[in-house]
């Protein structure tokens, strides 16, 4: 893995003086923007060996780790933590999580996964139509989840994505803000079902966050009450249809990652700022938004507006 990514390995190997880690090697998942350290806990009072990948950067919890004094030092509280001694607390407090809950759908995805081994996705994990969507609830729910797009699956006789979760405590819920259906359907009607992508009306649309979540933080989540005034709505929400939600996914994903922001339709033009993201302009928070600020896929309908406007000029 690059250099540029990580601190040094051979320096981190140093710094780790507990023997019983193992450092692999680092390792990156970027389409979920995570960053691994793969290791071997050797727990010798139990026999016991755990293979597998602490999280380094995750943003779903808020971990991000530099330095490989810091690494070292999250790595031996990982290793605390993933003690088989700690692990049936651990159960017990996830047990009565969801007993309490109503994600009824994402729970099997909990109990294929709560054992804390490596787990193929084809073949060991159950079979939903939306599977993204499910991970996507867990992590959301704070747990901390590794993947592995090339692991070796003896079943399916090849290298499959795999996923661990890790019997770590619960972190923050920092994913998607939710709404009620009432307020969705009214979200639907302020916006007048309108398809900002396709600009026209539509249905099977969804209500988009204009603001990426990708960029969010603790402090960038909000409560979406029943009786949001409608120019709230109108600056919050856009309308587009699931396939292209997935597809500004992906771009302010790239953007996050590269510093390069995307442009529609191959039209590489911003209302404000030009594709690099801004340099005086934070990555992640509530102040990230501004970073957001001219890109057409942030405000789309602005964006073809701003965009007309030019083309008119004589």
């Amino acid at each position: 893995m690059s250099s540029s990514l990580f601190p040094d390995i051979s320096e981190l190997k140093k710094k780790v003086v507990n023997p019983h880690i193992t450092i692999k090697g680092y390792r990156v998942h970027t389409k979920a923007s995570e960053k691994y350290v793969d290791v071997i806990l050797n727990y010798p009072k139990h026999k016991l060996k755990w293979d597998g990948s602490v999280p380094i950067e995750y943003r779903r919890t808020g971990v991000k780790v530099e330095t490989c004094g810091d690494i070292a030092n999250h790595l031996q509280k990982a290793y605390i933590l993933m003690s088989p001694e700690n692990y049936h607390a651990w159960l017990e407090k996830q047990n009565e999580y969801w007993e309490g809950s109503r994600a009824v759908v994402t729970k099997p995805f909990f109990e294929g996964l709560k054992t804390s081994s490596w787990k193929c996705c084809s073949c060991e994990l159950p079979s939903n139509p939306n599977f993204a969507r499910r991970i996507q609830d867990l992590k959301e729910m704070g747990y901390t989840l590794a993947t592995d797009t090339k692991r070796y699956c003896s079943k399916c006789k090849k290298n499959t994505t795999h996923l661990i979760m890790l019997h770590l405590p619960r972190g923050g819920k920092t994913g998607y803000e939710t709404w009620s259906q009432k307020l969705r359907k009214r979200i639907l009607i302020v916006l007048e079902n309108y398809d900002v992508y396709d600009g026209r009306k539509s249905t099977h649309l969804l209500p988009d966050h204009k603001f990426s979540e990708i960029r969010w933080d603790e402090n960038t989540k909000e409560e979406n009450s029943d009786d949001m005034s409608v120019a709230d709505i109108q600056k919050k929400f856009q309308l587009i249809n699931n396939q292209r939600n997935q597809q500004k996914r992906e771009v302010c994903r790239k953007c996050f990652q590269t510093g390069k922001r995307g442009y529609p339709f191959n039209i590489k033009y911003f209302y404000e700022g030009d594709e690099t993201w801004p340099k005086n302009v934070s990555k992640t928070g509530k102040e990230a938004e501004n970073g957001c600020q001219g890109c057409g896929w942030y405000d789309m309908e602005k964006w073809r507006v701003e965009l007309q406007k030019k083309l008119n000029r004589p």
